[in-house]
């Protein structure tokens, strides 16, 4: 591998497995990561039905948002725990878990219960995402990485496009229920795989991170007050970012109390984490210098990801006048072209680098989100799918060289801390997006139409046969577009952070360690920021 970057001594502790024993390997983790994928998807298009059967429509949203929060702050605690016992019993233990929240959600019998089932789903969620991720690390090597983060984003950009014809399918010919037994096999077939076939390296103390230098037989202290900490504090901060807004106004009391209480837990689990022997969250993951900016732009990676993952439909809808199929075609391109880009980038970071690479990425996409306000009112159906299949290719560059870069500056034993560090700041970062953005959205309809302005109560107008006379409803849509216009602007604005972050913080070249020598005792591991 020819890379720019600089290589440093702290190889894996063992060689990557051959091509053979890999294949089910990797089998099993692209089952995993659909699992993952496919769930946050799948139950949007039977909400109806489940509301249907069991009630609560005013409780609805937390069977996303109950999921998105146990899946967010697990991450690290599950990144820690692999690099300390290991990413098999982590993998196989979140498999467990994920299965049986599965299960229990086709068992619920109320919406208090099916939101409590989903919790237990995302707690295994997280083991799901990070742990198939640093697994993915371990097994290739720097330069067939690419080829395997490209697999996983391709099976995370299918699951996005069929889980809603999935669950709208299962809900309406079945039963919704099977939404949720549908993971049973497909995740059993992952647990066999990977009991059978993956094989972790036996590591020694030389290999131990560099929180666990004591005595050789010194047992393993897990810092669960920590991980407690963080628990609460995501806890609070996701309820407070996902319902702002929706169940109570931004500065009431709730909103208030939930922010102010995040905060103060967060400066508790600082103080905690400082304290630790081996905290959840380690110092050097902001120390560093490679590390703090793949964090941070990262963050505003998902951050700007919501302006189309989530407004983009409500605009192809409302103001180009599609169906729902035709408007999840225009959304879905830039799931096409993501994963070739992403596949592709080693071509392009072998020669200039992990940091140019993702400079040249976020630089495009800083340009085309731009270039959204510009699109004609009310325009073509091609315009949108045009940029957002560049968007995809523009982040498919930016992304992935920082995730494999980012991976490959870091020891096998502190690869799956780092890895879900990065993860949890972007699934933080798709939180605050979803809240500051539709809170811009609204705030510009109420602008634009006077009183209080409602993205989702508008579409829902628009999409109402004769509900409305012509001049009202060219009106309305009228305001959509520039609501929908300001948000890329802000998403464009998170690209512009993306793009300080890395060119102030990053290292031109990221401190890659060698891989050469892999068994021998590693002599030039980072201790300190780098």
């Amino acid at each position: 591998m020819t890379d720019p970057s600089t290589t440093r001594a702290g190889a894996d502790p063992a060689p990557a497995p051959s091509t053979d024993r890999r294949r089910p390997v990797v089998l099993a983790l692209m089952l995993a990561m659909g699992l993952a994928a496919l769930d946050g998807t799948i139950v949007s298009t039977a909400v109806p039905q489940i509301v249907g059967d069991l009630g609560g429509l005013s409780v609805f949203s937390w069977l996303f948002a109950g999921y998105l929060l146990a899946v967010t702050v697990t991450l690290p605690v599950y990144g820690k725990l692999s690099d300390t016992f290991g990413r098999k019993p982590v993998l196989v233990a979140g498999t467990v878990l994920f299965l049986v929240g599965s299960l229990l959600c086709a068992a619920a019998w109320d919406m208090a219960s099916l939101i409590a089932f989903r919790v237990v789903q995302g707690l295994g969620g997280g083991a799901l995402q990070g742990t198939v991720q640093t697994i993915a690390a371990d097994l290739y090597p720097l330069k067939e990485r690419p080829r395997i983060q490209a697999r996983l984003s391709s099976v995370w950009a299918a699951s996005s496009i069929a889980g809603p014809a999935a669950g709208g399918l299962l809900a309406g010919y079945a039963d919704w229920r099977w939404i949720f037994l549908i993971n049973l096999p497909v995740g059993l077939l992952a647990l066999w795989l990977i009991s059978r076939h993956l094989v972790e390296p036996t590591r020694t103390r030389a290999d131990a991170p560099e929180t666990r230098e004591a005595a050789p037989r010194a047992r393993v202290r897990v810092d669960w007050a920590g991980a407690l900490a963080i628990f609460a504090t995501g806890a609070l901060l996701i309820t407070a970012l996902v319902q702002g807004g929706v169940a109570w106004p931004w500065l009431s009391a709730p909103s208030l109390g939930l922010l102010g209480g995040a905060a103060a837990l967060a400066a508790l689990t600082v103080v905690i984490e400082r304290r630790a022997a081996e905290p959840i969250i380690p110092g050097w993951v902001w120390r560093r210098r490679t590390i703090a900016a793949v964090n941070l732009s990262l963050g505003a990676l998902g951050l700007l990801m919501v302006a189309p993952t989530v407004f983009l439909p409500t605009y192809a809808q409302s103001v180009l006048g599609l169906g729902p199929i035709a408007a999840g075609f225009v959304l879905s391109s830039w799931t096409l072209s993501w994963p070739i880009a992403a596949a592709l980038s080693n071509r392009v970071y072998s020669r200039i680098g992990f940091r140019l690479t993702a400079v040249l990425g976020i630089s495009l996409a800083l340009v085309l989100l731009l270039a959204f306000p510009f699109l004609p009112f009310p325009g073509e159906a091609w315009q949108p799918a045009l940029l957002m299949l560049l968007l995809g290719g523009a982040l498919g560059l930016f992304q992935l060289p920082l995730i494999v870069g980012v991976q490959s500056t870091v020891p096998y034993e502190e690869r799956g801390t780092t890895t879900a560090s990065v993860l949890f700041c972007r699934q933080v970062g798709q939180s605050v997006g979803a809240a500051l953005f539709g809170a811009v959205a609204n705030g510009v309809l109420a602008a634009r139409l006077g009183g209080t302005g409602d993205l989702d109560a508008l579409a829902r107008s628009l999409d109402t046969p004769g509900s409305l006379t012509a001049e009202a409803a060219d009106h309305l849509r009228r305001a959509v577009d520039a609501a929908v216009d300001y948000v890329y602007l802000g998403a464009a604005a998170a690209a512009a952070l993306a793009l300080l972050a890395l060119l102030t913080l990053a290292p031109r070249h990221f401190p890659v360690l060698e891989e050469e020598g892999e068994g021998e005792e590693r002599k030039g591991e980072r201790r300190g920021a780098e």
